[in-house]
């Protein structure tokens, strides 16, 4: 597959290798302009969506035939950028032509006036603000519910907080049988019903411009952060549980996938539109202790909710996955999220034609050159092939990134026909 990225009026078709990319210049006045890839080295016929009234990110992931990748990005709220701070001592043009569009408040200024991480994301107020922010500015094909995967833990008798630079800390973590039995399993609607306001109203305010996404933690994920007692480096904790007393973790495990599985069907009912499940920390286990520990489990959420909600796309991702790919696509789920380790063509042979992808751009490509980020947009496109991909990051957006590179990722990104 080759890409051609074109002016508006295709008068200055420029080819662009993986290797040396090159853009016409910026122009403020003009449209974005859009790169063409095709398979045989020609620009193909623009091609229709599979459908006017289904957001192209779901059309992707069920196989239709689309004209582009739909694209979001990992962390994307405007959390990490000081948009408002920076705009009187920016010249990127792409403030300057959005200046009308950015929320009245940065995530900054909510931060200062909201300074517990918890009050931010469990107020359906701040959550839908927050979860709108990027859709104001760069107008991504998803849009992820503000909110961390760590949320259901008090619903789950577990108590928990996010401390401003240390992170998550669990109290009391359980440690025994007797210990997990006080786990109660977990009550969304009871528990957590600003979750579902906050979709239902997400929903309403993108109106099928783009798919409103849900996310849940994976039980192994989840339990690594309740057993550790918050994040780990070396997650000897669980993995000292896991070896030595397999019984109470096994206990543990079925809880949350239980109550995760639940989860994800009240995000869906209340707007969710696709879910990702987060297994960050599968990947510190060995392939036979995920095959015990990781795989089992989130086969029994993918299977519970497929029962009652077929038709509802189910995203994984595990950073670090590139050992364990094969096994991902064991789950039954309808997407597989690469990162940046796995050559996107390679992972795309690995996991079969059968199951979408996502990603898989290196999160630190957005603090390269403009010329730079494109030719990498470029490349993964290409290796992803034609449909059944989601472009997006290998991770989320690191602290410090370039608002201007974001944006401009962005509009490369929503340029790009088939």
């Amino acid at each position: 597959m080759s890409c051609i990225y074109t002016t508006p009026s295709s008068v200055f078709p420029r080819s662009i290798s993986r290797k040396n990319s090159t853009i016409p210049p910026q122009n403020p006045t003009r449209k974005p302009s859009s790169i063409r890839c095709s398979s045989l080295g020609v620009a193909e016929a623009k091609v229709s969506t599979g459908t006017t009234t289904e957001p192209l990110l779901l059309n992707a992931v069920r196989g239709k035939d689309v004209e582009r990748p739909p694209v979001w990005l990992m962390r994307q709220a405007v959390a990490h950028f000081n948009i408002a701070g920076r705009i009187g001592s920016t010249k990127s043009l792409w403030l300057l032509r959005s200046v009308r569009t950015i929320p009245s408040k940065s995530y900054q200024l909510l931060c200062e006036k909201y300074p517990s991480f918890r009050e931010r994301s469990e107020n359906v107020g701040l959550v839908v603000e927050i979860s709108l922010q990027p859709w104001k500015v760069f107008k991504p094909d998803g849009v992820i519910l503000f909110s961390d995967i760590l949320t259901p833990l008090t619903g789950m008798n577990i108590p928990f907080d996010i401390v401003k630079g240390k992170g998550p800390i669990i109290y009391n973590p359980p440690l025994t049988l007797a210990d997990v039995d006080q786990v109660r399993e977990f009550m969304p609607e009871d528990s957590v019903p600003y979750v579902g306001e906050a979709l239902t109203i997400l929903r309403k305010e993108v109106d099928n411009e783009a798919a409103v996404l849900g996310f849940v933690g994976a039980p192994f994920t989840l339990a690594s952060y309740v057993i550790e007692g918050g994040s780990s480096k070396h997650f000897t904790k669980i993995k000292r549980l896991a070896f030595s007393e397999p019984e109470v973790l096994h206990s543990l495990l079925r809880k949350f996938t239980t109550s995760m599985s639940r989860y994800v069907k009240y995000q869906a009912d209340s707007g969710a539109q696709a879910v990702q499940i987060f297994d960050s920390w599968a990947t510190e286990l060995s392939p036979v202790d995920f095959e015990e520990f990781s795989l089992p489990y989130l086969k029994q959420i993918v299977d519970s909710v497929k029962q009652t909600h077929p038709n509802l796309p189910l995203i994984l991702y595990a950073s670090g996955s590139g050992g364990l790919l094969e096994r991902l696509a064991l789950t039954g789920v309808d997407v597989v999220s690469l990162d940046w380790t796995v050559d996107m063509a390679e992972g795309r042979r690995r996991l079969g034609h059968h199951v979408s992808v996502q990603g898989n751009v290196d999160p630190g490509v957005l603090f390269g050159s403009k010329e730079f980020i494109t030719g990498r947009i470029v490349d993964t496109v290409k290796k992803a092939g034609r449909g059944k991909h989601i472009l997006n990051l290998g991770h989320g957006i690191k602290v410090g990134t370039p608002e201007e590179n974001v944006a401009h990722f962005f509009e490369v990104a929503k340029g790009i026909r088939y």
